[in-house]
């Protein structure tokens, strides 16, 4: 199960580096010497323009396998598990994270139901999971994103893209994650439903101490939850704060400040 984990924080990344394999060989460094640590029951935002590393930081965290991606140096312990050397922890790594990959609503099997789909993290695992008991966690969260009961037989090409998107949510939440990672979650999302996804967050956040970890450049969103602040470019960490607009900005990067006008 890996080290212990700390009591007190969910994520502790330490000089974290990360490297991106190139189509004709070679690498290139995509986080470069990140280091934060998230308390259990508190988020993290991490914003920076296109190209920054934000979407490789949250995918090494979340767990998720991608062969091109890989960790070059210092490490992450996620509940005490390293994303470097997980070994065995590796699959009680993606049951602990929540990952809402980036564009996951344009993503969903078009073979499976939404039923199916939010279903898959669960069923995926234990092939003998109690169905009823299950219909229920999914109705349940269907309720929850403002979608209609309806959906659960529905295919996601029959879906609005801010539907399909409320159902990539809804799956990343299924198994009530001690850590959520989300890349550009509140895509295609209006006003009213994207409060009920922040409202999702952050009550689980209060009832059970999940952490959250949030790729976006919005910043209405993160006033919202209240989230501490993190500011990527080419791969550094130029800026950190407790909230959008208590940021410290490394020497020289005041410059990027644009990104917290909304």
């Amino acid at each position: 199960m890996g080290r212990p984990k700390d009591p007190e924080v969910a994520i502790r990344c330490v000089d974290l580096s990360i490297s991106r394999a190139g189509r004709l060989g070679g690498s290139q460094r995509v986080i470069d010497g990140v280091s934060f640590a998230l308390p259990h029951g508190q988020a993290i935002a991490v914003m920076g323009p296109t190209g920054s590393g934000k979407s490789s930081l949250a995918r090494v965290l979340s767990g998720t396998r991608e062969e091109a991606l890989s960790v070059a140096g210092g490490d992450a312990e996620v509940e005490g598990i390293s994303v470097r050397r997980p070994g065995r922890s590796h699959r009680v790594l993606t049951y602990l994270t929540g990952y809402l990959q980036q564009s996951a609503g344009a993503r969903l099997p078009a073979r499976q139901t939404v039923s199916e789909v939010i279903s898959d993290p669960i069923t995926s695992r234990d092939r003998n999971v109690n169905s009823r008991a299950l219909a229920v966690r999914v109705a349940t969260l269907l309720d929850e994103l403002l979608l209609p009961l309806g959906c659960a037989t529905k295919y996601p090409y029959e879906l609005s893209a801010g539907m399909r998107q409320r159902v990539a949510f809804a799956r990343a939440l299924v198994l009530q994650p001690r850590i959520f990672i989300a890349d550009n979650p509140f895509a295609n999302m209006d006003i009213e439903v994207r409060k009920t996804a922040i409202d999702a967050i952050a009550q689980r956040q209060h009832d059970y101490g999940m952490s959250s970890v949030i790729v976006t450049n919005d910043v209405d969103v993160l006033r919202q939850l209240e989230t501490n602040v993190m500011v990527l470019r080419a791969g550094h960490t130029i800026g950190f704060g407790p909230g959008v607009d208590h940021v410290e900005w490394t020497p020289g990067e005041e410059s990027e400040r644009k990104l917290l006008v909304p």
